[in-house]
């Protein structure tokens, strides 16, 4: 298995889509932390109403905790993006029939490609989380509130932002398995992600109007990117729901993709 993992590792290194991703993860970055840092100075100066904040999230550790996961939105659709590739790439180059007879074992072949997805992920949160705390740390300390990285708020954001970005990588498996075509995997996963989530939004907020409730818009935890934020989002929220919630539906998401990935893979003909 491990000498799977590592040519799996070795197909991403020699390409440089990996590359051009990890660029977007820190134009995300960038785009992302003015716009929190913004947030924070609102939230702790008094205004948080205005900006739609209330009770914990607009505490200063809440505000701090989404300073420091600044980018996280973009990123994982970029790691997610990783996945679909580490399994279309084998179709697109028709390496897939090479791939399966030197390893029969086909179970195996996705599995590996599992572990080197989540290992991307983590290499991709462990880059962006460094480029976040320095530029956070330097950000609060300068508006005198310290690194507030003591606060367990922070701590428990910071943890669970890695989670998110080690499942995405699967569910990128995931959606590779189901749509071989890369091009059709790509355009695919990148629009449900991006404009299939405002949609998601605007359909609950709607409903929510509709029944008078509130309490609707909860159920938007169920969309694994509203899942992904609702997770690292401390304190609470009548527009949310506890982190926990957006864990067990991420959690649930990788599990169903990953059975799928390797059912589907070990069922598929290979020519």
């Amino acid at each position: 298995m491990s000498n799977l993992v590592r040519s799996e590792l070795l197909k991403i290194r020699t390409t440089s889509t990996w590359w051009w991703l990890a660029i977007g993860a820190f134009l995300s970055i960038a785009m992302a932390f003015p716009l929190n840092a913004w947030l924070f100075n609102t939230a702790v100066e008094g205004n948080a109403e205005d900006v739609g904040l209330t009770g914990d999230a607009a505490s200063a550790p809440a505000q701090a905790a989404n300073l420091y996961t600044s980018g996280q939105y973009l990123g994982l659709m970029f790691v997610m993006l990783i996945g679909i590739l580490m399994v279309t790439n084998e179709f697109f180059h028709q390496t897939a029939t090479t791939t399966f007879l030197a390893t029969p074992r086909r179970t195996a072949v996705i599995v590996s490609k599992l572990i080197a997805a989540s290992l991307l992920g983590f290499v991709f949160w462990l880059v962006t989380t460094v480029i976040d705390l320095g530029a956070g740390a330097i950000f609060l300390t300068l508006n005198d509130h310290g690194t507030l990285l003591g606060e367990w708020e922070v701590q428990r954001a910071l943890l669970l932002n890695l989670m998110a970005y080690a499942i995405w990588t699967v569910l990128g498996v995931g959606i590779g398995t189901l749509i071989t075509n890369q091009l059709g995997a790509v355009i695919t996963a990148s629009v449900l992600y991006l404009i299939g989530t405002q949609v998601v939004s605007v359909l609950f907020f709607m409903l929510s109007s509709w029944l008078d409730s509130l309490a609707v818009l909860k159920w938007q935890v169920l969309w694994p990117a509203v899942a992904s934020q609702v997770m690292i989002t401390p304190g609470e929220n009548e527009m949310l729901p506890a982190w926990w919630v957006g864990v067990l539906v991420l959690i649930g998401y990788a599990l169903v993709s990953g059975i799928i990935g390797v059912l589907l893979t070990r069922r598929r003909d290979i020519s």
